[in-house]
Order: structure tokens, then C-alpha cells, then sequence
């Protein structure tokens, strides 16, 4: 595969990077963030500041008001974008918003599409997915989804319980995963102001980054029409599998480019500091680290670009399964080593709110527990490869 940037990514790839560096990390430091992450004031002036720019919801078809990316492009723009924190946010490219535009713009009746998908593209309202459930429901495996939707007439009556919703509170939809009764899981499209929804609470975790956090929801005899389900009755975890499979990429996207700015802060930093009569960066110890660092990225992009050159061959087989399964656990666990390397460069700054190296540590490393943990991630590969060496 050839990963040489077209002249068009490349122009790309500079406007997004200068729009960061100039628009949006100076926003880092502005007090409209909090433990759930930035409010829906800061939201707004940074989405107005990508919509002015024209990089607004760039992964989103031209009709949408996007720039219609392919994976690779999204590859690029996304990296550059994660360089801040509020890099993904601005562009509106931030889970689980990016993920549930992708699945709407290829499931959802043109309907649907007018309803929901046109102002989340245009960044006016934010979504959720309903999918996670505390035990004994549905976690990592999806079949022990527990969730109800029963046909009563023309609508289906939701009853449920789902947690670790990013992006619940202040959301304006909610894409919910539910078991219709003797026919399989089926998703649901429903507005969050509906009688029956529940934000019960936040729940307080490491990372900050994610509008709205991460929420507990309750349904409790929800009605949503017939016409607001999403796709196909019983068609739930193939759709799942739509959004999923390219939602773990663009994730590794996101934080390859967060892993990139933790590294060169630590490298301007072992550059500068003094210890024992030269910069430390000329120790080994501290030299070994950026090598290795430089050595994660390194693997790590291209991992990123590989994937997204097989996305982008329409391949929704268990190829492309597994191509994204594999670069989850490569690329989560090579950024989190670029991110604990470069806490530990920065010595006792590291850890405190002097750079925003520990934050990125913080929120990184949730990656490689969402959009299913490594180690499932690994099962599934092992999976593939013995049923493959055994046909």
C-alpha cells in the first residue's frame, strides 16, 4: 500500500494542524470544562470556530455540509484534530457523535436523515448510544443485553437500564440497543426529552474530554413509533458492527494525535532541562524513551493508515473485522505507552496541571477498556486465526 499523502490530504492535513495550534488549544485552560467534560457553551464557540474555518464535521457527506473523508482522510484530519483535547470536539468528530453520524448516514431512512442526522452534522445537537449495561446485562458481549421493546400497536414500549453512556446528558438523541422479543436485538431512535428517559446520574471517571461525560440511563415504558426504528427489526449487532468497526479506528485516530502532542512536549522538555551537566535528553535514559516513543507512533500510523486503506475498499467482511480489531489493541496500547513514557520524561511536572501531558495520560487510558477491551479484542483475533489455519 502507498500511504503518500494526495496533494489535497497534505493541504488538508496543514489547515487542520494550523487551526488547532492557532483557534483551539487556547481554549485548554478555559474554566467551561469540568469533571464530564467541556460544557455546551464552550462546545458551541469551538463548533463555530471549525464551521467558520470550513473543517466542520469533515467525515460527513457533502450534502451534510461535511467534506465527505474517506477513512484515509479521516485518518488525517483526525490525528491532527486529537492534538488537543478539544481538537475533536471543534471539528465535531469526537465518540459517539462521529460514530452515530457513520451508522445513521448508512442505515437510517432519508426520514431520519432530515431529523437527526443533518444537525448533528451541523453541529447543533449532540447524540448517545445505548448500548452498555451494568451486569447482568450487556457489556463486551452484546448477547447478554437485557433491555426489552415490546410491540404494543404501532409502537414499541422500551424498558431498561444502560450505563457508561458518553455524551447522555445534553443529548438531544439517543440511539438505543434493545431485545424485541422473539426476534433479536433492534435499534431505536429516540428523542431524550421523551417521557420515560432517566439521566439517573454521571458517573465520575478518569478522563474529562467527552460533552456530557458519561451517564446512567433508565427507560421505564418508553414509546417510540414504529417508524423510529433504526434499520431493520432484529438487525441490532450487524449495525453494530457498521458503527463499531470504524468507530475503533477513528479513535486510534483521535489519540494518536493527543500520544504525538504528549511527545513533543516531553521532547522539548528533555532538550531544555538540565541534570548532571547536559540536557537529560542526552541521557540514555531518558533518549531510550523518545526513541521508543518515536518507534510507537511510528507503528502506530501506520497501523492507523492500513485500516482505513481497507475500509475504504468497501471490505465490512471479517477482514475488516479484524484489521480493526488489531489496530484497537495495537495502536491503544502503543499511545498508552507513548503517554506513561512521557509522564515519566517530565519528571514530577508530569503530574500535575503544568502541561496537559497529564490529562492526555488520564484520558488515554480509557482506550483500552472502550469500544471492547484489549483482551477481547485478542480473543477475537485468536478466534479468526485458528478457524483460519483450521480451514
Amino acid at each position: 500500500m502507498d500511504f503518500t499523502l494526495s496533494p489535497e490530504l497534505a493541504d488538508l492535513q496543514v489547515r487542520v494542524r494550523r487551526f488547532i495550534a492557532d483557534e483551539i488549544i487556547p481554549f485548554e485552560t478555559d474554566p467551561r470544562q469540568g469533571d464530564h467534560g467541556p460544557d455546551d457553551a464552550l462546545r458551541e464557540v469551538l463548533i463555530d470556530k471549525a464551521r467558520q474555518a470550513g473543517l466542520l464535521s469533515p467525515h460527513a457527506a457533502h450534502e451534510y455540509g461535511g467534506l465527505g473523508l474517506s477513512h484515509t482522510g479521516r485518518a488525517v484530519a483526525f490525528e491532527e484534530a486529537g492534538y488537543s483535547m478539544l481538537g475533536p470536539v471543534a471539528l465535531n468528530v469526537f465518540a459517539p457523535d462521529e460514530g452515530n453520524m457513520h451508522l445513521l448516514e448508512a442505515v437510517a431512512t432519508v426520514e431520519q436523515k432530515q431529523q437527526w442526522l443533518r444537525p448533528l452534522a451541523e453541529g447543533r445537537i449532540r447524540s448517545c448510544f445505548c448500548m452498555t449495561e451494568p451486569a447482568p446485562g450487556a457489556g463486551s458481549d452484546p448477547s447478554m443485553l437485557t433491555t426489552t421493546a415490546v410491540l404494543d400497536g404501532d409502537h414499541y414500549v422500551i424498558d431498561g437500564h444502560k450505563w457508561f453512556i458518553t455524551g447522555a446528558d445534553g443529548a438531544a438523541l439517543a440511539i438505543i440497543m434493545a431485545k424485541v422479543p422473539d426476534v433479536g436485538a433492534t435499534m431505536f431512535l429516540a428523542d431524550m426529552r421523551s417521557p420515560g428517559i432517566t439521566l439517573e446520574r454521571n458517573m465520575d471517571t478518569l478522563d474529562t474530554c467527552f460533552p456530557g461525560g458519561h451517564g446512567v440511563l433508565r427507560f421505564e415504558r418508553l414509546r417510540v413509533h414504529a417508524s423510529a426504528v433504526l434499520g431493520e427489526v432484529g438487525q441490532g449487532f450487524r449495525y453494530a458492527q457498521v458503527r463499531l468497526s470504524p468507530a475503533r479506528l477513528t479513535h486510534c485516530m483521535r489519540w494518536l494525535g493527543a500520544a504525538r502532542r504528549a511527545h513533543d512536549i516531553a521532547v522539548a522538555y528533555a532538550r531544555s532541562r538540565q541534570a548532571f551537566g547536559r540536557p537529560i535528553g542526552e541521557h540514555e535514559g531518558v533518549g531510550f524513551m523518545l526513541a521508543d516513543n518515536e518507534m510507537d507512533l511510528h507503528v502506530a500510523r501506520l497501523t492507523v493508515r492500513h485500516c482505513a486503506a481497507v475500509l475504504d475498499q468497501g471490505d465490512q467482511s471479517r477482514l475488516a473485522l479484524h484489521e480493526s480489531s488489531r489496530a484497537k489493541v495495537i495502536v491503544s496500547e502503543a499511545v498508552w505507552r507513548v503517554a506513561d513514557r512521557c509522564v515519566q520524561i517530565l519528571g514530577g511536572q508530569g503530574v500535575t496541571s503544568e502541561t496537559v501531558v497529564a490529562r492526555i495520560f488520564a484520558d488515554m487510558r480509557a482506550f483500552r477498556i472502550y469500544d471492547g477491551p484489549s483482551e477481547v479484542h485478542r480473543w477475537s483475533l485468536a478466534k479468526r486465526i485458528l478457524k483460519s489455519a483450521i480451514a
